[in-house]
């Protein structure tokens, strides 16, 4: 029987994680603990900007119909958001390994001229944009959408917790660890795999089975981690 992972991270791109998981071997349970609430972009400030930044796939959609040049420089945070720019038509894209502060690290090694503007969800705003700020540069933020928290594990997800066999929790993001923790499901036949050490905090120390933390992150070492967290559970 399948390793059965519960994605809780936002929609669409916790499809792209099922995706990849089934192929994998895993028999993912979609149950996002975010979701998407549109709030509009100001294409004002996008006035002059020369560069924009990324520091997440949801940033990309929710500007993917204004209408922004498609050559501008685009620093992404990492590969899942450097996918989904090249795929919204963006064509000079920088890709990142990292979080929002070694992008920011990044940007200002590279010697970037001229405004930039940081597009993200209202809870983003702070560090990136400061340390930009900071070092001289006329850097801009817009969030054209915010992200509110479900209630719930959905029923699927609740079921299988509540089963004989273990589960892995998925941890895209620190907020929907809050929502699950929110939420207080029981976890005690549950590992946590997190993308990194804050998207744990919140459900520190609740996951009966153990927990996971990404070496770096990005999906790719999540599912490393994910594989890490399989062997110990289904040796």
């Amino acid at each position: 029987m399948s390793l059965a992972v519960i994605v809780t991270r936002t929609l669409p791109g916790a499809r792209d994680t099922a995706d990849a998981l089934r192929a994998a071997g895993y028999a993912p349970i979609l149950s996002p603990m975010l979701r998407i609430v549109d709030t509009g972009f100001d294409a004002g400030l996008a006035g002059g900007v020369e560069h924009i930044v990324f520091t997440s796939a949801n940033g990309v959609h929710s500007v993917a119909r204004a209408d922004l040049a498609k050559d501008i420089r685009v620093w992404c945070v990492g590969p899942s958001t450097a996918e989904a720019a090249r795929a919204a038509g963006f064509t000079d894209v920088i890709e990142g390994d990292g979080n929002a502060d070694d992008l920011a690290r990044t940007i200002l090694a590279s010697g970037a001229q001229g405004p930039l503007l940081h597009i993200a969800n209202e809870g983003a705003a702070g560090n990136l944009v400061s340390a930009l700020r900071a070092a001289g540069h006329d850097a801009r933020f817009a969030a054209p959408y915010r992200t509110e928290a479900e209630a719930s594990l959905c029923a699927g997800a609740l079921t299988a917790l509540a089963g004989p066999a273990p589960v892995v929790l998925l941890l895209h993001s620190a907020k929907a660890a809050g929502a699950v923790a929110a939420s207080a499901p029981d976890l005690s036949n549950a590992a946590a795999v997190a993308i990194s050490a804050p998207a744990l905090i919140a459900l520190k120390d609740q996951a009966g089975k153990g927990a996971w933390i990404a070496a770096r992150p990005n999906e790719d070492t999540l599912m490393e981690a994910l594989a890490g967290a399989a062997a110990a559970l289904c040796p």
